[in-house]
């Protein structure tokens, strides 16, 4: 317990000097959010009263001391865009966030560890060289340059999947399977993309743990003793394999979580990397400030959710991280 409260402690210091560091350098950036509300014909007076509206009168250590003492009481501000306190706007796209970034994870997790278990049980054969060689590539490939290529051939020229939103105008909300499937048909390339960016990672550590494993005295010793390769595979090889792979999954998937700027762009979706970008390109102050906080929450706790199953499987971590 004692080692869990020190890592929290930690991070949550790291996330207050990264909020506190971004509230300033918004802050002194060329641009007044304010000047977008304004208009020639207003009078000076009304001019520093939507100023005022916005507190951006104040010097900017008064503006951060309010902040705080906002924040600590949960209050985040009111949106300058949407007129409504950030927090509602932001709990309001964390439902898709969640679903498109757990379903891009899994993706990523799984089809990392059947290629790398399928590339490995092929060593060094053509199969094998040709994983390699393609987790490089797509590994290379921005995901804005793959979004756009399988949007141009399955949407502009197959016609098979939608380019952009979560569902068709005017589809029937009453029928419930039809509506999921719908919501499948057009996230489907986006979190096949989404997904494309970790996939080669997750191959890359899943494959280099299988050989670090492979080549361990105990799996030596078990084929010593007669024990057949699928269960040397099954209990022991991946099993050992997880406990680094897990350490990177949890800051991926807080990644993920925090918001897929490119894919949710690409393919106009509603999720945090969209609303984030919309808030840096609309200078919404309270709204960047809450989706980054929103997003450091998250990394911070799929982290420590990480540590916790590491240290669950190997107690040998408990041991080091308290020397």
């Amino acid at each position: 317990m004692l080692l869990f409260i020190k890592r929290a402690a930690t991070s949550v210091l790291i996330l207050f000097l990264t909020v506190s560091f971004l509230f300033v350098l918004v802050r002194i950036a060329p641009g007044d959010p304010s000047q977008k509300y304004l208009s020639p014909n207003l009078s000076p007076q009304l001019i520093e009263k939507v100023k005022s509206s916005f507190q951006l009168d104040k010097p900017i250590s008064k503006q951060y001391i309010s902040f705080l003492e906002n924040a600590f009481s949960g209050d985040l501000g009111i949106s300058y865009k949407y007129h409504r306190p950030v927090s509602e706007v932001i709990s309001e796209v964390l439902p898709f966030t969640f679903f498109f970034s757990l379903s891009a994870f899994t993706i990523q997790f799984v089809g990392g560890l059947l290629l790398a278990f399928w590339a490995f049980h092929h060593h060094k054969k053509l199969l094998d060289k040709f994983l390699s060689s393609g987790s490089i590539f797509l590994y290379a490939v921005p995901s804005f340059v793959s979004g756009v290529f399988l949007i141009y051939l399955f949407s502009v020229q197959l016609k098979l999947f939608p380019s952009s939103g979560v569902k068709t105008v005017g589809s029937l909300e009453e029928n419930f399977f039809l509506l999921a499937f719908d919501y499948l048909h057009h996230l489907f390339l986006p979190v096949v993309v989404l997904a494309l960016t970790g996939l080669p990672v997750y191959f890359k550590y899943f494959r280099e743990s299988f050989e670090e494993n492979q080549q361990k005295l105990y799996t030596v010793y078990l084929r010593a003793n007669g024990v057949s390769e699928k269960r040397i595979y099954l209990r022991h090889i991946i099993p050992n394999s997880l406990n680094s792979i897990i350490a990177y999954a949890g800051v991926d998937l807080g990644i993920l979580f925090s918001g897929a700027l490119i894919t949710e762009v690409v393919f106009s979706l509603p999720g945090m990397g969209r609303l984030a970008v919309n808030a840096i390109l609309g200078r919404d102050y309270p709204l960047i400030v809450g989706c980054t906080l929103t997003a450091g929450l998250l990394v911070i706790l799929t982290n420590l959710i990480a540590d916790l199953i590491r240290m669950k499987i190997d107690k040998r971590l408990v041991k080091g991280l308290l020397n």
